[in-house]
């Protein structure tokens, strides 16, 4: 089932459609017309840990949002791979496969790919499912080929595949490409360049072949499945000795329990495979939300009003009144109630009807939930004069908006059943003007704001993956965080870490790369560091104009780098568009991780866009200079979810030729942040995150700069707001 937008739920309730759940305020909506899928109801996959039988691909998709992790064993080669489910037509997988003497002087190949599949049709009444595909595009093409494959459900629980294949899906029975009827260029297939180049000319080219299988579901937890294979695994028999006798392909899979699956089948006549698949979907937390406190209860004023709080002008700072009596400490006791939910009250200014402040959300994932918790605060405690609440979001002395409540629509909305999108839309959320940041709040903000020192010691853990001697390696140790906030905008930072176990420093390639070494040395400084100064900097941000930000980072700024960075950013409060320039002068570190520094210097920036797509989909461009002093562009695209899981994809292209590049052809990868909310189920703006790359080259490589304002903003403004409004009354 699709979760819906609150605005969305208000439109059709009035027109009586029974709806599947809420959400953000702009996700899509849908009817529902079938039975709710159980948690069994997910695709078996093949041996390449994408939805199929054994060796062939179906044209099953998973769930929306789906990942799954795959490892599998046969013969020589063992697979890793990684499946997303992007949106519920596309999905990407990445796949790490070992293959064991398959190179010369019977070395292991270790090889990684790339896969992208699209579901055409779904399946209604008689007509299939149809999924187009491609298989290792963008790598070495030991698995390159593309396909077109229906599925059909059938009466008996049975489910049959049939497909058309082309490269390594047509090496068996495979006759002339039918595409040929469209052009002659189709009748060619010249074989892959092996660098990991997008090799366009060679998809859907050469001769074809039919393959296809049937799979029945025994019971809720197992099923069975044959299949005609057209992959002969040339490769693997030409370079591996693997043996090989039949194109029929057999497998039972037993769901140990939902999203946890393990295979066994018998593969190609003569081998006895093992696969184990997990898959999850970040809709579905680990824990369960909804384990912190409960918000304080809207306070009606005629409650406040009993109080007689009475000559409101002098109230909130303790003051004497007018009668002579002393005034209550609002302010501080709004503070107090404040920190216990997770929230910092920064300044407080109270006048006759109207009460201003800054606050910065130190807990909570979804901003309005947050926005929502202050208001509940001091509903308890203002005076019942006071209609309008005027909370200022504050992101490191920044103000990405302003957000203004009427108290009657607290009063009104806590148990409306619609009351989210209500309140929403009588909130009024603007820019906020240079002089009403924090800095400028004068004798506003609160005693003992500032200056404001926090520190955290901690371990961590630094894995490392892919390296042709060791595929993962790691670093584990302890970390010490320090922050020194001096005024609004200006704070003091750095990270130090001691490792205590690990094989990272056991490293002992060397880079063969004709660019600059900018990133291909990271192992001599996993080999070279001890003790490590990871981070040390300083760091401004101020704000020009109502809808531009800046920043002013200097220092020792990553593991690699030190030096100068600076950035501005146009961002309107309610706009999806936001528009970037950073500009960049560092000079790279010595290996030990400590102060000393190397000769080389090096000018990068890059000017960027980005773009809210809805529905948690951001697209980002970033065009200008590398670390390598090479030229180009960045595109990724990310998917965040409403509990902060995210998960991205992006690929680099300069002008660095794949020879120069080296292995790879150029820059790619994934990552993906988990929120400590989604493990825990208790509210965390903290959480770790990992990046995948098939390989660390110099090309395109761009420097990590802390504290950019892109990632900082987006939350505090209209589109994110929108989108997490559900959480304003919880």
């Amino acid at each position: 089932m699709r979760l819906l937008g609150l605005k969305n739920r208000a439109l059709m309730l009035a027109a009586g459609v029974v709806l599947t759940g809420t959400t953000g305020l702009q996700s899509q909506t849908e009817v529902v017309t079938e039975r709710p899928l159980s948690p069994w109801d997910r695709p078996t996959l093949s041996f390449f840990g994408t939805p199929g039988l054994v060796d062939m691909p179906s044209a099953d998709m998973m769930r929306d949002g789906d990942l799954s992790l795959s490892f599998n064993a046969f013969g020589p080669t063992q697979r890793y791979a990684l499946t997303f489910q992007i949106t519920p037509r596309l999905s990407g997988t990445f796949r790490y496969a070992l293959i064991q003497d398959y190179d010369s002087d019977n070395r292991t190949r270790y090889d990684r790919s790339f896969d992208l599949r699209y579901r055409l049709v779904e399946e209604r009444g008689w007509v299939p499912d149809v999924v187009i595909g491609l298989q290792d595009f963008g790598g070495t093409g030991i698995y390159a080929g593309e396909f077109l494959v229906a599925g059909k459900t059938l009466p008996g629980n049975l489910r049959v595949s049939a497909g058309l294949g082309w490269g390594r899906l047509a090496t068996r029975d495979s006759f002339d490409n039918p595409l040929s009827v469209i052009s002659d260029s189709f009748d060619r297939r010249a074989g892959f360049a092996g660098t990991g180049e997008f090799d366009l000319d060679n998809f859907f080219r050469g001769e074809a072949a039919f393959f296809g299988g049937i799979q029945w579901q025994a019971t809720e937890r197992l099923s069975m499945a044959v299949e005609y294979s057209t992959d002969t695994q040339a490769p693997e028999v030409d370079r591996a000795e693997y043996d090989y006798s039949s194109p029929l392909n057999f497998a039972a899979t037993y769901r140990l329990r939902p999203g946890l699956d393990l295979t066994g089948a018998w593969m190609h006549g003569t081998t006895a495979g093992l696969m184990l698949n997990y898959t999850m979907n970040p809709l579905t937390p680990v824990e369960p939300s909804g384990t912190e406190a409960a918000p304080p209860p809207v306070v009606p004023r005629q409650s406040a009003a009993a109080l007689g709080w009475g000559d409101v002008g002098r109230l909130g700072t303790g003051q004497p009144r007018a009668d002579g009596g002393q005034g209550p400490d609002i302010r501080a006791m709004a503070r107090a109630q404040m920190a216990a939910l997770g929230l910092e009250l920064m300044s407080f200014e109270l006048s006759r009807d109207q009460v201003r402040l800054h606050m910065r959300n130190m807990r909570y994932p979804a901003q309005p939930e947050a926005i929502g918790r202050t208001a509940r605060v001091l509903s308890g405690l203002l005076p019942p004069e006071v209609e309008t609440i005027v909370i200022y979001l504050d992101e490191g002395g920044l103000t990405p908006a302003v957000v203004t409540l009427n108290r009657s629509d607290l009063e009104s909305l806590e148990f409306d059943v619609d009351g989210s999108w209500k309140s929403f839309s009588r909130a009024h959320i603007r820019a906020a003007e240079p002089g009403e940041n924090l800095r400028a709040a004068g004798d506003a903000v609160l005693p003992d704001t500032f200056p404001r020192l926090s520190y955290r010691l901690g371990g961590f853990v630094e894995p490392s993956y892919f390296d042709p001697d060791n595929p993962v390696r790691y670093n584990a140790g302890l970390q010490f965080d320090l922050d020194y906030e001096v005024t609004p905008g200006l704070r003091f930072s750095t990270l130090l870490r001691q490792p205590l176990i690990g094989n990272r420093d056991e490293v002992t390639r060397t880079s063969d790369s004709v660019l600059p070494h900018v990133r291909s040395d990271g192992g001599l400084y996993d080999r070279e560091t001890d003790f490590e100064i990871r981070n040390l900097y300083g760091n401004y941000s101020f704000q020009p104009g109502g809808d531009l930000y800046g920043r002013v980072t200097a220092g020792y700024l990553e593991k690699m780098y030190a030096g100068v960075s600076g950035e501005l950013l146009w961002k309107p409060v309610d706009s999806r568009l936001a528009l970037g320039m950073e500009l960049n002068y560092v000079q790279q570190r010595a290996f030990d991780g400590l102060f000393g520094l190397r000769d080389y210097e090096v000018a990068t920036g890059h000017a960027s866009a980005y773009y809210d797509m809805g529905n948690g989909f951001i697209g980002q461009v970033d065009a200008g200079r590398y670390l390598a002093k090479d030229w180009g562009a960045t595109f990724s695209l990310m998917r965040e979810f409403n509990n902060g899981f995210q998960v991205g994809a992006y690929f680099t292209l300069t002008d660095v030729s794949s020879e120069e590049f080296g292995e790879g052809a150029f820059d790619k990868g994934i990552w993906f942040r988990v929120p400590i909310t989604w493990l825990s189920g208790t509210p965390s703006k903290s959480g770790f995150s990992q990046t995948l790359r098939p390989l660390t080259r110099d090309g395109g490589a761009r420097l990590n700069v802390p504290e950019r304002l892109y990632p900082a903003l987006r939350g505090s403004q209209v589109p994110e707001l929108e989108e997490d409004w559900g959480r304003f009354w919880k």
